[in-house]
């Protein structure tokens, strides 16, 4: 069986190295370049020793040249930097984005929100922001593909289908979500090296966080409406990964808590890596860590018409890696859970 040839450009963070892991046993790839900066010539076992027994190559500095031997290029880079990519793409070659360089749908959108300017703003319009369970096979139209950021994937899962069905009250959606520290990246542990980030919780981009933008964005697909409010506050808790979305709603008169689950339940029956599970279910990141899948739950509160959703997810595979793959799967015909489980 013929192989397809991947570049992975920023291999060593934290999500790259996820994307190592489920790439390296994924039967339809192979991982010809593994590229990264103050890493070069070291082998990728030195950041994840559990990859030693795999066959890859040495980390290398990125060079255009590598292009014409690879059909994918995955980006786990900083911003910026897959806009850059972006520009010398050769026609055979597809560029999967884990930042966030072509989530939004303009560049003034995004100077607005990562005050940088948009360095491939042509490019925006031949990319698609793909969240799989609901984009499907209209991605293999594209040849550079956007993966959403970790607390959206967490926050939209559960939230679209509802919306679609016109049953929540859009002035007033409140999102309170926490984060593993590795959602911040390697650097993490410097930027709080003086203050104790293995036993404190601590909110962050309080009111303005640039996943506002997408969120509201995608929502804004589905209703057009001028009194769309949602409010997303992030915290970065004391464990590696994980992600937890706590998701406060109203609906419309006359909906019940088992018409919201049965809605879900239905939306994602033939979707495997999203799980709903049974009415006032306490899930928690552990039941979704090292998996691609998103949990939820919708629970009852003492107030009628008002009602709690719960959301779970790896911020590094569903909320990153696992996701890009998945997107990578649909793209190319490939089952989509391949790699995946």
């Amino acid at each position: 069986m013929a192989k397809i040839n991947v570049l992975i450009a920023g291999s060593t963070g934290y999500i790259g190295i996820e994307l190592v892991k489920i790439l390296s046993k994924h039967k339809n790839i192979l991982i010809k370049y593994l590229c990264g900066k103050s890493s070069v010539g070291k082998n990728i076992s030195f950041y994840d020793k559990s990859l030693k027994s795999k066959k890859l190559p040495n980390i290398v500095k990125f060079n255009k040249s590598y292009l014409k031997n690879v059909d994918i290029v995955f980006s786990a880079l900083p911003n910026g930097e897959a806009q850059d990519i972006s520009k010398i793409l050769l026609s055979k070659n597809i560029l999967i984005d884990i930042a966030a360089d072509f989530r939004l749908n303009s560049s003034k959108s995004y100077y607005t929100w990562y005050k940088q300017k948009h360095r491939a703003p042509g490019n925006i319009k031949k990319s698609i922001y793909s969240l799989p369970e609901f984009t499907g096979k209209i991605i293999q139209k594209f040849k550079i593909i956007s993966c959403p950021g970790c607390y959206p994937t967490s926050i939209l899962l559960p939230l679209i289908p509802l919306i679609k069905k016109d049953i929540i009250k859009l002035d007033n959606i409140i999102v309170d979500s926490k984060s593993g520290y590795s959602g911040a990246g390697r650097g993490v542990h410097k930027i709080y090296a003086k203050k104790n980030l293995y036993e404190s919780l601590k909110p962050y981009g309080v009111g303005f966080h640039r996943h506002n933008s997408e969120i509201e964005q995608e929502i804004k697909k589905i209703v057009n409406k001028k009194n769309l409010n949602i409010t997303f506050t992030p915290h970065l808790s004391p464990m590696f990964k994980g992600i937890l979305s706590t998701i406060y709603i109203e609906t419309k008169k006359g909906m019940s808590l088992e018409k919201l689950n049965k809605i879900l339940k239905s939306t994602f029956a033939k979707k495997q890596f999203v799980k709903v599970k049974k009415i006032n279910s306490y899930i928690s990141t552990n039941d979704v860590i090292n998996t691609n899948e998103c949990h939820i739950s919708i629970c009852k509160t003492k107030y009628k018409n008002k009602y709690i959703i719960l959301s779970a997810i790896d911020n590094l595979i569903k909320g990153g890696s696992g996701q890009a793959v998945q997107n990578m799967n649909i793209k190319f015909n490939f089952p989509e859970s391949r790699g995946l489980i």
